[in-house]
């Protein structure tokens, strides 16, 4: 029986490798190889014609030096063809000066008066000399009686100016071909260096390229382009890549969309395409740390820069903006928890101080507890309806009273404040003020005489909020760097970042055309004031009707009671 063929073994094939380095060093050494070929064999031809046309001027100077020697144009008319003859004689001398193949001497019916085989002398020569013969030089390569030859022909004139010969020269074609060959020794050696200094190049180029390319043949390559393209426009996270030069490489779908790009910006510059702002110096490298906060538009991202070899980066984003508002909207939910439980406690001290009074019969005394109890909360929301007659702004400053004097810090409306119900976006007016009350409450709780003061008044269409508050301030040196993502001075809350109230409070204003600043309050503390253009829609004839004191509640509070979500703080 046959044994059973070995497993694994086979054949071996020989083929195209598939290496990128293989390959590419394969196909720099064929085109070396073919340009060397090439050139040598363009250069072959021209020597060759080359060196027969100096063949040929060489044979063409010699028989003009001959045919202007006098004594040989007054021996040709005065003495007969003989071997010992002066034209011979002459003709002779000049063959073996030159090292010409033969140096003929003919008169005008072709007989030749010289030659190297003195038999001939005497003897029609054996090509054609009539041009030569009726006055024109020549020059050719021909063969005759010496053989294969190059040659030069110029008319003999007598002392009238007549032709009466011909001086034909050759020189043996036998030592042109022996310098052509002995030239391709010469030329195939400097073809040869030339070749194997280009091997050296392509193999360090190759080399490399194998490097850079991680020794990976081009069907890896292609798949991992492929599995590149899909998963980078697959994730959920945002990419941006940067080359050395802080142009952007490439920005996938995600990233195209938490920043507001298009595919337009590929190629161009980093600070061009977003901006000034934190966010382009996050991206760019000019603020390093991990995790790091930006603010882009209403969208609040968490970027993580990584460098790369060339000198770029690649920055991957995650939109952090629903966590971001779930985070605010937990804090503000304890917030309300904790003043809620501080309410339950003081209002249980007022139900046992009013159990007590009725207990001591002390009735009347107990009828004006209730009635200072009752008429100061009223009074509070009262007086907050009549100056800011939007509903959710003005419960909003209600709960946050509350939440303040538990604090121990007293809040209160400014002199001068009302805002008609007229605004246009309420829910972010009410983001700017409860953000900069709660940041205000931070600062104040604790002081001495711990106040703050809202203002809301109108110019025309336009909005201005000031907070101030009794706290120790913001140093001059910090008003600029306040709004800026990530500046903060409180401890961290639930969900693990701050420094991004005052940011948004800045965007905000900026997205509606306003402006805020902060400033120092006299006696100390902080005063932060925005401005919000346009931000009142134009008074209509129902207008009338919508101001005042909202109604549905019997203590005169607004329509809502529930303190809206401040949405961030500092």
């Amino acid at each position: 029986m046959n044994a059973p063929p070995t497993p694994g073994r086979g054949p071996r094939r020989f083929g195209w490798p598939q290496r990128v380095f293989s390959q590419v060093l394969l196909m720099q050494l064929a085109i070396i190889t073919g340009v060397t070929i090439l050139v040598t064999g363009l250069f072959l031809a021209p020597l060759s014609d080359q060196l027969d046309d100096q063949a040929m001027r060489r044979a063409l100077a010699i028989a003009q030096s001959t045919a202007a020697d006098p004594d040989i144009v007054e021996n040709l008319s005065s003495t007969d063809p003989s071997d010992r003859g002066p034209v011979q004689s002459a003709a002779e001398r000049v063959r073996r000066a030159t090292g010409a193949e033969y140096v003929v001497v003919m008169n005008q019916r072709g007989v030749r008066w010289s030659h190297p085989d003195t038999h001939r002398i005497g003897a029609i020569v054996s090509t054609d000399p009539g041009e030569a013969l009726h006055g024109r030089e020549v020059m050719e390569i021909d063969s005759g009686t010496l053989g294969r030859s190059a040659r030069g022909k110029v008319p003999l004139y007598g002392p009238s100016g007549e032709v009466i010969g011909a001086v034909s020269v050759g020189i043996a074609y036998d030592s042109v071909r022996a310098r052509l060959l002995a030239a391709i020794p010469g030329l195939l050696a400097y073809a040869g260096g030339a070749l194997a200094v280009g091997a050296l190049a392509a193999y360090l180029i190759s080399r490399r390229l194998q490097r850079q390319t991680h020794d990976l043949a081009f069907s890896d390559i292609s798949a991992l382009l492929t599995e590149r393209e899909a998963m980078l426009h697959g994730i959920r996270e945002g990419v941006v890549a940067l080359d050395g030069a802080g142009r952007v490489r490439l920005l996938n779908d995600e990233a195209q969309r938490l920043l507001g790009l298009g595919p337009e910006a590929a190629g161009r510059p980093l600070d061009e395409v977003l901006g000034d702002g934190r966010t382009t110096d996050v991206l760019a490298g000019r603020v390093v740390g991990d995790d790091l906060l930006a603010v882009r538009g209403n969208r609040v991202l968490l970027a993580n820069r990584m460098p790369t070899d060339d000198g770029g980066a690649v920055v991957t984003l995650r939109d952090r903006t629903e966590l971001e508002h779930l985070g605010r909207e937990l804090d503000s939910t304890t917030g309300l928890i904790d003043a809620l439980r501080a309410q339950d406690h003081e209002h249980a001290n007022r139900l046992h101080t009013l159990l007590g009074l009725l207990e001591l019969e002390m009735h009347e005394d107990a009828m004006e507890f209730v009635t200072e109890v009752v008429g100061v909360h009223r009074a509070t929301a009262e007086q907050l309806t009549e100056k800011v007659q939007d509903p959710l702004l003005a419960a909003l400053l209600v709960g946050k009273t509350t939440v303040a004097a538990e604090r121990g810090v007293s809040l209160r409306p400014a002199p001068g404040t009302l805002l008609p119900d007229r605004v246009i976006d309420p829910r972010g007016l009410v983001t700017v003020v409860g953000n900069l009350v709660d940041n205000a409450t931070d600062a104040a709780a604790g002081s001495d005489g711990a106040r703050i003061e809202v203002g809301l008044r109108t110019e025309g269409r336009t909005v201005v909020l000031e907070v101030r508050d009794s706290g120790p301030g913001v140093p001059q040196d910090q008003h600029a760097s306040i709004f800026t993502e990530g500046w903060s001075t409180k401890d961290l809350p639930a969900h693990g970042k701050r420094g991004l109230g005052l940011a948004l409070v800045r965007r905000l204003a900026e997205r509606q055309g306003g402006s805020v600043t902060v400033s120092g309050a006299d006696g100390g503390g902080a005063v932060f004031t925005v401005v919000l253009p346009e931000a009142l829609a134009e008074p209509g004839p129902e207008a009338g009707a919508m101001t005042g004191p909202a109604t549905g509640s019997p203590a005169g509070t607004p329509r809502s009671t529930h303190p809206a979500t401040t949405g961030e703080q500092r």
